[in-house]
């Protein structure tokens, strides 16, 4: 059985369902998994899938100073080596371009990983291709184990082309999850080395809702139109444009707007709605696990989704979330950003604003919320869509090739998987 070491930033995470879904549905395929965090988790509870996950975790000094014999204990092991060398130099030329103690911190984990490893693991894959490809990449040079990397939004947009080039020549294959970054790396990388590979859905804990979708259209204040939006609260989300599209709507349309989600700039979101009056329509439920998030679907009536590109370039490449919603027969507005146009076909299955317009997006909220019809008939065909090209089946077959995962290993581990399953 093959055994691959997955360096993560953190572990678990509720926003990062697709990775807990990758992980399991590999080692339901015969992949043997060894979870690497660099960080301990935040979140106060966990999805369903992370309790089927076989992997076993190891945390990494998530700060070199607090665990600072762990670290020195590592690099006297690893610096007899005769590859400690190579990494000391790949290294600090990156330290000379790249000066922070964020550097610093990725040597100092990579030599721990390095010597934790056990013997079996045959190959490193990061999840991003910032800091955990940092990792990956130092501890393969340490160890002589090959690695590969999966990136995704944030780590594509964000980091230099340099660095960027550099690890995608060292890696043995890269996959990204939509066209836009698929073609970015693929001008930076040796021929044939990054992949495109949707995330996809695991359709069997997203099935199709049983109840057709509601009829509210916003006349009626006991029982309002719904409108559900699930993302953490940073920049590239545009939840400050979506505060301000609702302060917008006609006061003849009865509404209610649900977020969930943590992050950063979610109390500043919180004091721009009440100062907007707009307090006693919104409701923030804070980050919560698969169940809630599914049963919020199904009683929404419209999911808004308003992403932008942040300042320093971040962005949203395919969310998730939109799939998730789609799933379930929901009408959704987005942004008309590279990725998210790779799922919604502008007034087919959804419909598109342009990034921080708020007029336009206040504009597709009121539209949508007083017309029913028009929401059932754009959820029933991004449902299909959803199903019929965005399968998780259809997609991790291809990640498994790459691990060289054989059609009759896939199948005799996935039936002893599936017979000690919860």
């Amino acid at each position: 059985m093959k055994s691959v070491a997955f360096i993560l930033k953190g572990y678990p995470r509720l926003s990062e369902t697709f990775i807990a879904q990758e992980i399991r549905s590999l080692e339901l395929r015969g992949l043997e998994v060894e979870i690497v965090s660099l960080r301990h988790p935040t979140d106060t509870s966990t999805h369903p899938i992370h309790g089927e996950i076989k992997a076993p975790v190891n945390y990494l000094p998530e700060y070199l100073y607090a665990e600072p014999v762990r670290v020195l204990k590592a690099l006297f092991t690893i610096c007899r080596r005769p590859q400690f060398r190579t990494a000391l130099r790949v290294w600090f030329r990156d330290l000379l371009r790249d000066p922070t103690p964020n550097r610093v911190r990725r040597f100092g984990q990579a030599a721990v990983l390095a010597a934790d490893l056990t013997p079996h693991v045959t190959h490193l894959y990061a999840h991003f291709l910032h800091t955990p490809a940092s990792v990956a990449r130092y501890a393969s040079i340490m160890t002589g184990l090959p690695w590969s990397v999966s990136a995704h939004a944030k780590d594509i947009w964000t980091i230099p082309d340099w660095e960027k080039r550099e690890k995608l020549a060292d890696c043995d294959w890269a996959v990204t999850c939509t066209a836009s970054g698929h073609e970015h790396l693929t001008n930076l990388a040796p021929s044939n080395r990054v992949h495109l590979v949707y995330h996809g859905l695991d359709l069997d804990r997203f099935p199709p809702p049983e109840k057709a979708t509601s009829l509210h259209d916003g006349s009626d204040s006991e029982e309002p139109v719904v409108l559900l939006c699930v993302g953490r609260a940073v920049e590239k989300k545009g939840l400050d444009t979506l505060v301000a599209a609702l302060h917008e709507l006609p006061s003849t349309i009865a509404w209610r707007f649900v977020h969930i989600g943590g992050g950063p700039e979610l109390n500043q979101l919180k004091h721009m709605a009440e100062n907007l009056g707009l307090g006693d329509r919104v409701i923030w439920l804070g980050p919560k696990p698969q169940k809630i998030v599914l049963e919020n679907y199904r009683s929404a009536d419209l999911f808004v989704l308003p992403s932008v590109i942040a300042k320093n370039g971040d962005r949203d490449g395919l969310p998730n979330v939109l799939l998730e919603a789609q799933s379930q027969g929901v009408a959704c507005i987005s942004a008309r950003l590279p990725g998210i146009s790779e799922l919604i076909a502008d007034g087919t299955t959804g419909i598109l604003i342009d990034p921080g317009d708020v007029t336009a997006l206040s504009a597709a909220i009121s539209s949508l919320a007083q017309d029913p019809q028009r929401r059932r008939q754009l959820g029933t065909a991004a449902l299909r869509r959803v199903r019929e090209h965005f399968s998780l089946v259809e997609h991790i077959g291809h990640i498994a090739s790459l691990f060289g995962l054989s059609p009759a290993e896939e199948d005799q581990a996935e039936c002893k998987l599936r017979s000690t399953a919860p």
